[in-house]
């Protein structure tokens, strides 16, 4: 007969051990926790960070709303939302929706056009006037019910990208990716591997991919230099300096610019960890080791 003591110990243990020795389960971290806006800092152009002017970005039913009901006119007020941690070597997924009409005052680029930014600057080191931050961005775009519209294409304020071993020195650089319209909701991931490489993935199909990330080729144009991007002196002279340099980390940020969209998921498989397969916390997908973070049987 099995003494309960003995038996409780001899369940946990195995409880315990096939709850480690799953190296292939990914364990996904949810950036919206469904009820708040926990964990985001808020940074909306001419305004202060955490500053949700008029209540852009809130959580409604369950998702992260981006709306304007409470503007009679954009008037440039171009709005992030920065989750509180960087990230380098990861996959980000995310589902959204384009709903409404856009907000008077939006400029006409800006129909059913939003995006997700990565590798960002931080909220707090944004310039009080700036408009977008210094990132990439996987800009999300809704048909217009005529002709095609690809979503999940590459934006670069402030950055620049290689395909195929060439700069590609486009703004904005579009998918293959299919037309989405109405207001359905559409799932995107991303492939971050720091500086290297960049996967965007739709229904199982890579309809975009890119190398070698930099900081670099101005801002959007040589006319919307930094400085018409409203980046203080200081912001500028910085940004300069590491003109052509590798970017291969950051934050991530969702975008408003007028258009109103739901996020119903946001979330992030990291791929730094522990390579060490006799490790407890080994897992099979990291792609890149972080240094003391393995943990052993004592």
């Amino acid at each position: 007969m099995i003494k309960p003591f003995a038996f409780l110990f001899a369940l946990y243990c195995l409880v315990g051990f096939s709850a480690l020795a799953q190296p292939d389960k990914r364990e996904w971290t949810q950036l919206f926790n469904g009820k708040d806006l926990t964990g985001w800092d808020i940074k909306i152009a001419g305004h202060t960070v955490g500053d949700n002017y008029k209540n852009t970005f809130r959580v409604e039913n369950g998702m992260i709303r981006i709306a304007y009901d409470q503007y009679q006119t954009f008037d440039k007020k171009y709005g992030h939302m920065y989750f509180n941690k960087p990230f380098s070597h990861y996959i980000l997924r995310f589902t959204y929706r384009f709903v409404g009409e856009q907000t008077p005052g939006g400029a006409t680029w800006n129909v059913r056009n939003s995006g997700i930014m990565f590798h960002s600057q931080s909220a707090q080191s944004n310039s009080l006037n700036q408009d977008f931050p210094i990132s990439l961005e996987i800009q999300t775009l809704g048909g217009l019910k005529k002709g095609e519209r690809h979503t999940a294409n590459l934006c670069t304020p402030g950055t620049q990208v290689f395909m195929k071993g060439k700069l590609n020195p486009a703004h904005c650089i579009e998918s293959k990716s299919k037309t989405y319209d109405g207001d359905g909701w559409v799932t995107i991931e991303a492939v971050i591997l720091g500086d290297s490489i960049v996967h965007h993935v739709m229904e199982g199909d890579t309809v975009l991919s890119y190398e070698r990330l930099q900081v670099g080729g101005g801002f959007v144009s040589k006319e919307y230099d930094l400085k018409a991007a409203g980046i203080d002196e200081a912001g500028v002279a910085y940004w300069t300096k590491r003109q052509n340099t590798p970017l291969g980390s950051g934050y991530i940020a969702l975008q408003a610019e007028s258009h109103p969209i739901d996020f119903r998921r946001v979330e992030v498989l990291n791929l730094v960890g522990c390579m060490d397969p006799k490790a407890l916390n080994y897992k099979s997908y990291f792609v890149k080791s972080a240094k003391g973070q393995c943990r052993y049987k004592k």
